[in-house]
């Protein structure tokens, strides 16, 4: 099956109206203050019955335009924003008849979309002015490969806003298909027997991959131990376990067996349900422990990479807090610190250093870079990181090595 996403036009409808209902918004929030502080000096001057019976129709003009003005402004902005969440949608709609309360929760709705739609019209004139360059546009496709518990759906993008930002600067971009949660050597297979279709029926030769957490194993293991190598140029591991997570292998030394048989029939079945053939939660999870990944690593990093013509990279990033990152992440950032160090929320710094180059990411911000972050699944624009950007000059970077 051939699944390569046809490059998307730069130009969004969404995002005008994203601006236009925010402009609404601002309008409504001046013309209604202008509009009570004229009718508090009216009514000093004249009182209020003689306002109401003078004045009936234009007040009755003022108000509707106003409604007008509000619910035009609050729908288009509740569909178009991103940034917004499910949180502050509820919050709008829970304050909407608390006075005082409802203009404090309105200017933050202004607040964010304001800043959305300022932040997404930089990125459009950014692209727009590159288009022509398409510096995404690599030799080779990119295959990206995402982690644990993850399918590629199709409406529900692994890689939230990354891969249409790819393509609108040129790049080609397929994706593993594998299933959720299996063992590092069937996944491993699984990308294998991908990689196999994707060259022989785009005739493309080679694949550039860019994979995250688990699948930097599983495509590790496909070049190194499955023979892919003739048909990978590169390998990009995303924070990737490379010497896997001390604390997962705490939790399965330590809890009951009963627990760990009942929460993998829960996950297994929830999984089989998703689209996984037959789903093996303990089989994932145990490949991400230390000694485990110790094991692999004996047979994925004694492999010459560069003498068979794959370069290798890795990235990886780290919360500042607990608070830095969304759940579950938030709850497991200490116990994973307490046992790995400095960490994304379920990955520590030392094991994520792999191949000819490393790059770590410290967000100079308040807010840190977990494990979600890096693959967009909140599709939050953190403040000091664009992750679209830097995967942008990360494929440039393949390209600028003709790869």
């Amino acid at each position: 099956m051939n699944d390569k996403r046809t490059e998307k036009p730069i130009t969004s409808g969404k995002l005008t109206a994203l601006g236009i209902g925010n402009a609404l918004l601002i309008i409504f929030l001046i013309t209604m203050a202008l509009l009570i502080t004229g009718a508090i000096l009216m009514i000093r001057k004249m009182g209020f019955k003689e306002l109401i019976f003078d004045y009936w129709g234009w007040l009755l003009i003022f108000t509707t335009t106003e409604i007008m003005i509000f619910w035009t402004g609050i729908i288009m902005v509740y569909i178009t924003s991103i940034q917004l969440g499910i949180k502050m949608r509820v919050i709008g709609i829970l304050a909407g008849m608390i006075p005082v309360v409802n203009i404090i929760v309105l200017v933050i709705i202004i607040s964010i979309t304001g800043r959305e739609y300022r932040f997404e019209k930089k990125k459009l004139k950014i692209d727009n002015k590159r288009k022509a360059d398409r510096i995404c546009a690599t030799k080779y496709p990119l295959l990206m490969v995402h982690g644990v518990f993850f399918r590629d759906f199709k409406n529900f993008n692994y890689w939230g806003r990354i891969p249409e930002e790819l393509e609108r600067n040129g790049a080609v971009i397929y994706y593993g298909n594998h299933q959720s949660a299996s063992s590092v050597e069937d996944s491993a297979r699984e990308l294998a027997q991908r990689i196999m279709q994707i060259v022989s029926e785009t005739g493309c030769g080679k694949v550039n991959i860019i994979a995250h957490s688990k699948g930097g194993l599983d495509s590790k293991t496909a070049v190194s131990y499955l023979g892919m190598s003739p048909y990978v140029a590169s390998i990009t591991t995303i924070n990737t376990p490379h010497r896997g997570c001390e604390f997962a292998e705490y939790l399965l030394q330590k809890a009951p067996v009963g627990l760990k048989e009942r929460v993998a029939g829960m996950y297994n079945a929830a999984l089989h349900k998703l689209g996984d053939e037959n789903p093996s939660f303990i089989a994932a999870v145990t490949d991400l422990t230390a000694s485990r990944c110790r094991m692999i690593s004996e047979i994925t990093d004694s492999f010459d990479y560069r003498g068979a013509g794959v370069y290798t990279q890795s990235v990886g990033s780290c919360m500042k807090k607990a608070t830095s990152g969304a759940f579950p992440l938030n709850m497991s950032y200490n116990l994973v610190g307490y046992f790995d160090g400095k960490n994304d929320g379920l990955v520590g710094e030392p094991s994520f250093k792999w191949g000819e180059n490393y790059t770590f990411l410290e967000n100079k911000k308040k807010k840190g870079i977990s494990h979600g972050d890096m693959i967009d699944l909140s599709r939050e624009n953190i403040k000091g990181f664009d992750v679209r950007e830097f995967y942008v000059q990360l494929v440039a970077g393949l390209k600028a090595r003709g790869l």
